[in-house]
């Protein structure tokens, strides 16, 4: 089992509390499981959607299905029903460049382009 996929005992909890998958006549439903792999790969990588990995799905399905969650409150939902399990605590972290000081050599240094 590679580290960036969820492992069975994490999908026992999480699968739960997703909406079932859906189809449109036209098409099947998606996996939530693959899809919500590769959500989570892109949330942690920062990569844009269109370089999702292919095994994951279509990208546009997991962002579609990322968007349509999100609107239904479902993340919000799984995060509250963590904590309520215990399997998490509720402080949301965030570190980016403003609380997060780097070297001078990071930003080029002195005298500009080379």
């Amino acid at each position: 089992m590679d580290r960036r996929n969820l492992s069975d005992a994490e999908w026992d909890v999480i699968g739960s509390l997703l909406p079932p998958e859906r189809g449109r006549w036209t098409r099947p439903a998606g996996d939530n499981r693959r899809f919500l792999n590769g959500m989570l790969d892109v949330l942690r990588t920062g990569c844009p959607w269109r370089d999702m990995y292919e095994r994951d799905g279509k990208w546009n399905s997991a962002y579609v299905g990322f968007r349509r969650w999100a609107e239904q409150g479902v993340w919000d939902a799984m995060l509250q029903t963590l904590v309520d399990l215990g399997l998490t605590d509720d402080c949301q972290h965030m570190t980016d460049s403003t609380s997060v000081r780097s070297h001078v050599s990071t930003a080029g240094g002195k005298g500009g382009l080379v």
